[in-house]
């Protein structure tokens, strides 16, 4: 499934193929266009076969092009949605420059698209180089994963392909996003994290100068 809504259910039963969304007035419309990830976060779904072969999110056929998302959404009045969301099983920015493309050329029809990249913030470590300035003019808000108040939980956590560096990592991404992208928010899931762990994330965003927010476990 490549395009969807949530209706606010966790697990398969609460993404809805924007084929059978109905009126798109005022949701989100999500964007899903890549499997691969650089974490293998204990707490993903894609960690139980039973999700990763029953889950409607899984790019079974491989990842779409550029020109196949647009003939979806060229399906669809996005003039009336609230905002467009990359997210998915995978990371929307290991597919960076693409997801750029769709959004160019969607912008084009709707110049006030509304639009926000959920992210684990990897996204320099992947490229090997900032990317941030990719963002400006594009994206609207970009939510980075947070998951840990330090670098061992958060390592422990994700399994980050790129190591104990990936906390500091993330953390840059965000203060380098900012110059770009008005809205920078670093996420944590409450009732997984507790309230004294919660609080020291929030003290990082605010040394940070970024939003934190803490996402209900149903979300």
């Amino acid at each position: 499934m490549i395009l969807y809504t949530v209706t606010g259910r966790v697990g398969e039963e609460g993404y809805l193929d924007i084929a059978k969304s109905g009126d798109l007035t005022g949701k989100n419309v999500y964007v899903n266009m890549t499997n691969k990830c650089p974490c293998s976060c204990v707490f993903c779904l894609r960690q139980t076969k039973k999700e990763l072969e029953g889950n409607s999110l899984w790019l079974r056929e491989g990842e779409p092009t550029v020109d196949e998302v647009m003939d979806l959404f060229g399906q669809y009045d996005l003039s009336v949605i609230n905002e467009l969301v990359f997210c998915g099983f995978g990371e929307p920015l290991e597919r960076l420059y693409d997801v750029c493309s769709v959004i160019d050329r969607l912008k084009e029809t709707y110049p006030g698209l509304k639009v926000r990249v959920n992210t684990i913030g990897l996204a320099n470590l992947i490229y090997g180089k900032d990317v941030t300035p990719e963002l400006e003019g594009r994206v609207d808000t970009i939510s980075i994963s947070l998951n840990a108040p330090e670098a061992e939980e958060f390592l422990e956590i994700t399994r980050s392909s790129y190591g104990i560096q990936s906390y500091e990592a993330i953390k840059e991404f965000a203060v380098l996003a900012k110059q770009y992208v008005p809205n920078v928010v670093m996420t944590v899931v409450e009732q997984v994290m507790p309230e004294d762990k919660i609080e020291r994330c929030r003290k990082i965003c605010d040394e940070l100068g970024v939003t934190l927010r803490v996402r209900p476990l149903e979300s």
